[in-house]
């Protein structure tokens, strides 16, 4: 069996001195989509780019409303998380064509969620032989792309969608 391991990530769950408040409420709150990694505003939930990514291409679909109750999404929540989600996986498709993908939410710390309070939907793209030996023994992510070059090659998927922002 694969694994797709990323120890890296404990560097960001254990850090210390992280920004006060919630990121998933702080960042669309600004303005500065591109910085923050914001490639879709939609009615309640937005597309970005995961920071910290497993792998290429990470994206991920977040409800603006500050919760980490699943039970508690409205309909209206439900329906454009999943709606966002499948158009996540149409344009990575489109764009970065990978293999498979993997889709999912950590409910909680124990989990694996590092923003544990807040909801939201993992988008990974995959492409067999992604893992490798690298981040095992060398505590080293191998990204062929930067984060920012990935943002512009995704941003036209998303500025295709009705009311799009990003």
């Amino acid at each position: 069996m694969d694994q797709l391991w990323a120890p890296w990530r404990m560097t960001y769950i254990a850090k210390e001195g992280k920004p006060e408040g919630c990121p998933f409420c702080t960042k669309p709150a600004e303005t500065r989509d591109r910085e923050n990694l914001i490639l879709h505003r939609g009615h309640s939930c937005f597309v970005v780019m995961n920071l910290f990514p497993y792998n290429n291409g990470h994206l991920m679909v977040i409800p603006y409303r500050h919760t980490a109750d699943f039970t508690s999404l409205t309909t209206g929540e439900q329906s454009e998380t999943m709606q966002l989600t499948q158009h996540c996986v149409r344009v990575l498709g489109e764009t970065f064509r990978p293999e498979g993908f993997n889709l999912g939410m950590n409910l909680g710390h124990c989990a694996g969620a590092g923003v544990a309070d807040h909801l939201h939907m993992h988008i990974v793209p995959r492409w067999g032989g992604d893992t490798n030996f690298m981040p095992v023994l060398a505590e080293t992510r191998v990204l062929p792309d930067a984060l920012f070059a990935g943002f512009d090659r995704l941003l036209p998927g998303f500025q295709k969608i009705a009311g799009s922002t990003g």
